[in-house]
């Protein structure tokens, strides 16, 4: 083995400095999937194999799992749950590997995993035009002879290195090594018992006392940080980063922390649930967050899509538009792609001569009778059972088609816990079908339960009369798209399960609901009674989308759009992060400084409930401090009322407040000013009945009176409603009070504002600088918009730049006016702290 390390090797093979910058022509994708397309076996016999006997790592240790679960990402040629077409994966070089051909190299074989189909077929289509780095999960090892499972342990340093290497120079991989406890917690625990079920809409069927899904959780994190560590290690400057799939909804936030600005997307091959539903999921908020960590998130359909949305706006309190969902001052893209297949391929592949001759016998074998095909992986979700119930209802209520019609289905073995349970159900109704309706001669149903080779599923695709598919949950089923592309010259119809993704794309497709069994029985008859005519315009329609929407063109249009959203972050100017180092210099050389903080949302966490925002104990000591220098003139500029600030800061000698936006200044150990004595506030009376109005009819709002304004809340109403509610509120008030009086609105978070237009933050920040025209450091901070006046103000001074520093609190990306931000007010207490400690010495 030569000693060059995966860190030495660029793209092509040759040596490169991990840290220098791609050309433009060399711009590269970072693609991050759960596995590997490629199963790595060592060539050579390795200690320490596991005993074919002992415990499989495949289960799930810990009792009774909440779910069925789908099979290990070894198991079999449909090992993913959404993604499972039977088309093939080409390499670079056009050779066909669906048949297990190999290469092999050094110390290590590689074949190709089989499934993931039209994901793999998208991604390598972009490989035309880019650099690929394929990021992902060897899978579990096993022997030369790939049954005997080997031990993840028993792959020493010098081999994991060679497999890196060899990985690198011929497939562009780099693989994540995982321990095998951790991977078997991480998939068959964690993805398999808590988020499969759910974004499927399976309500778990086990509770216990919340150990198993603690241990499985770590193992999710640990699994996902170990994917963050390598795909850092993997970037170089002007990559994109592409992940996958629910087994990485962390992987965004982590790989963020650590590469703040590059373009992250994230698609989501699942079916995403109704917020209803993701919030019984115990780790939703740390889910929704990872999944924020990007740049723009993807999903198969507009449902999806709409679902992800209202969570975060009812998990987390964020809010969202059609676009996407605003997260920590940045707008995170929310879009549409709806996959697609290879068609090519599916076309070449279906005009073999061995699908022909297999398409011939069918035919005779089933001379005189309409072939109704249906193939699925023996999963709840997939609606075998359903499928059958609708073709025995079909056959009671349509006699005249007994003895003409023959369904085959075929279902392909899935690796559950208790799929032997569903196997045997599916058994007893096709033996319930065949004895009432069959005869010696002929049984109405034949049942393949099996794996089907390629040839097989085409010919079966190309000869029939009639598809069915009844899945009752899917994120997409592509089978429907090869279905589409094989019947070109048979034209039959497609009878399709309005609850899988496809469904919203393939409108011409006879929609039906896989729980009204008559429905689907009726579909069933008029399509096998459709007119020629009829079949022809449906499957035109159906072609051309699918022929269109490959899975070229989903892959491409993603990569584009995720082109485009990082262009729109990168041309924003994004605001720097407070340079401490600077800001204490600066604070040790300056004999006079003036400090200006908002409270709520940068002294303290925004809050539900607006008297839970007391004041944290950190804040307060180095507050102290900061006032107790005599150097430096400390003031709070707050929205509260005065009673408020009184209560929580009130107590600290020297601290200077100003209240209700300015409408009121208390100097330090002096009273309190009213700055508004002279102004006209006949104006509340009628703001008052508009927002009452409105919280009689929003639940959950309520009104808060101000001396100087007044305030409607909305943070504890229905996200959706409440947002709604407060746009209608605001037309209201633009149209009946603004033009009468001079008073402005104030968009707050999750709040409408009232107050007299002349007075505003901006206007104590001015009197206060006026006031001390000395000074030699300034620090002002706040977090939304109302804060602007104060940082504006602030520039409008003149004040040099290198003794300012005005601060906002949230993104990079965010609007403001402000020279710096800090991410969070904790970040903006530990530069209090900082400087504070600077004041003690």
């Amino acid at each position: 083995m030569g000693t060059t390390t995966l860190e030495h090797v660029n793209g092509d093979g040759e040596p490169f400095s991990p840290s220098s910058p791609s050309t433009p022509s060399e711009e590269r994708i970072i693609v991050v999937t759960h596995t590997l397309p490629w199963i790595a076996t060592p060539t050579s016999p390795v200690k320490n194999a596991i005993s074919p006997n002992a415990t499989s790592p495949d289960s799930v240790p810990n009792g009774p799992s909440k779910s069925n679960l789908p099979p290990s990402p070894t198991a079999s040629d449909d090992d993913d749950d959404e993604y499972n077409g039977s088309q093939t994966y080409v390499n670079g070089t056009g050779d066909d590997l669906v048949n297990g051909h190999d290469s092999h190299v050094g110390d290590w074989k590689f074949q190709h995993r089989r499934g993931h189909s039209a994901v793999y077929s998208g991604i390598h289509a972009l490989d035309q035009d880019h650099k690929l780095v394929h990021v992902g999960w060897t899978g579990r090892f096993t022997s030369q002879d790939g049954k005997t499972p080997v031990d993840s342990a028993s792959i020493g340093p010098e081999l994991r290195q060679s497999l890196k290497l060899e990985l690198w120079q011929a497939k562009k991989c780099v693989p994540v090594i995982l321990d095998d406890k951790k991977a078997t917690g991480h998939y068959e625990g964690y993805c398999k018992n808590d988020l499969w079920p759910l974004f499927h809409y399976i309500q778990w069927d086990h509770a216990d006392s919340g150990a198993n899904e603690l241990k499985h959780w770590q193992d999710y994190y640990d699994v996902n940080r170990a994917f963050a560590d390598t795909v850092i290690k993997a970037y170089q400057p002007g990559d994109i980063i592409w992940i996958h799939d629910y087994h990485l909804l962390l992987l965004p936030s982590m790989i963020r922390e650590a590469l703040p600005h590059v373009p992250i997307g994230f698609f989501l091959h699942t079916p995403f649930p109704s917020s209803e539903l993701f919030r019984c999921l115990p780790r939703r908020k740390e889910i929704l967050e990872g999944l924020l960590g990007s740049s723009m998130v993807g999903f198969q359909t507009y449902s999806y899509a709409r679902h992800f949305i209202s969570s975060c706006t009812r998990v987390l309190g964020l809010e969202s538009s059609p676009k996407g969902v605003d997260y920590k001052g940045t707008l995170v893209f929310v879009e549409i792609f709806p996959i697609g297949i290879d068609v090519k391929r599916v076309q070449q592949r279906r005009t073999l001569s061995a699908v022909k001759d297999k398409m011939a016998a069918i035919k005779e074998m089933y001379a005189g009778k309409k072939i109704i095909i249906g193939r699925d992986k023996l999963d709840h979700i997939k609606g075998v059972q359903h499928k059958l119930n609708a073709f025995e209802r079909f056959l009671t209520l349509y006699p005249e088609w007994q003895n003409k019609v023959v369904l085959i289905q075929v279902t392909s073995p899935a690796a559950q816990t208790d799929s032997h349970k569903l196997e045997s159900k599916v058994s007893e109704l096709v033996s319930r079908i065949n004895g009432n309706f069959g005869s010696l001669e002929f049984a109405p149903v034949h049942h393949h339960h099996q794996h089907l080779e390629h040839d097989d599923y085409y010919a079966l695709l190309s000869v029939a009369d009639l598809g069915l598919i009844t899945a009752v949950r899917d994120g997409m089923n592509t089978s429907s798209h090869e279905f589409v592309v094989c019947q070109e010259e048979n034209k039959a119809p497609l009878i399709l399960s309005e609850f899988t993704g496809t469904a919203g794309s393939l409108s011409a497709a006879m929609l039906v609901n896989p729980w009204d069994y008559s429905g689907v029985a009726n579909a069933i008859a008029e399509g096998l009674n459709m007119s020629e005519s009829e079949r022809a315009a449906k499957h035109h329609q159906l072609f051309e989308h699918v022929t269109n929407n490959t899975a070229d063109f989903w892959a491409r249009s993603f990569v584009k759009e995720l082109r485009n959203v990082g262009a729109l972050r990168s041309g924003a100017n994004p605001t720097p992060l407070l340079d401490l180092s600077r800001t204490v210099e600066q604070y040790k050389r300056a004999k006079k400084r003036i400090f200006m903080f908002d409270y709520d949302g940068t002294l303290t966490p925004i809050v539900k409930t607006p008297n839970a925002a007391v004041p944290p104990p950190d804040m307060l000591k180095a507050m102290e401090i900061l006032v107790k220098d005599p150097k430096n003139v400390v003031f709070v500029i707050s929205g509260r009322d005065e009673a408020c600030l009184d209560n929580w800061l009130g107590h600290i000698n020297g601290l200077g407040l100003s209240a209700e936006h300015g409408c009121f200044l208390k100097f330090p150990g002096g009273k309190w000013i009213n700055l508004s004595e002279e102004l006209d506030f006949s104006w509340k009376t009628e703001v008052k009945e508009i927002f009452n109005y409105y919280t009689e009819r929003t639940q959950g709002s309520f009104v808060e009176h101000k001396r100087c304004s007044i305030t409607w809340h909305y943070r504890m109403t229905d996200p959706d409603y409440g947002m709604f509610q407060a746009k209608e509120c605001q037309n209201h008030l633009e149209n009946a009070i603004l033009s009468k009086f001079p008073i402005e609105i104030l968009l707050g978070k999750k709040n409408l504002e009232v107050r007299p237009i002349s007075i505003n933050k901006g206007e104590i920040v001015k009197r206060l600088l006026a006031q001390n025209p000395d000074v030699e450091f300034v620090f002002c901070a706040g977090d939304d918009r109302t804060d602007e006046d104060m940082f504006k103000a602030v520039r409008k001074a003149e004040i040099d730049e290198s003794i300012s520093f005005t601060t906002t609190i949230g993104s990079s990306t965010k609007k403001t006016h402000a020279a710096w931000h800090v991410q969070s007010p904790e970040d903006l207490i530990k530069v209090m702290t900082a400087l504070a400690a600077q004041s003690r010495l």
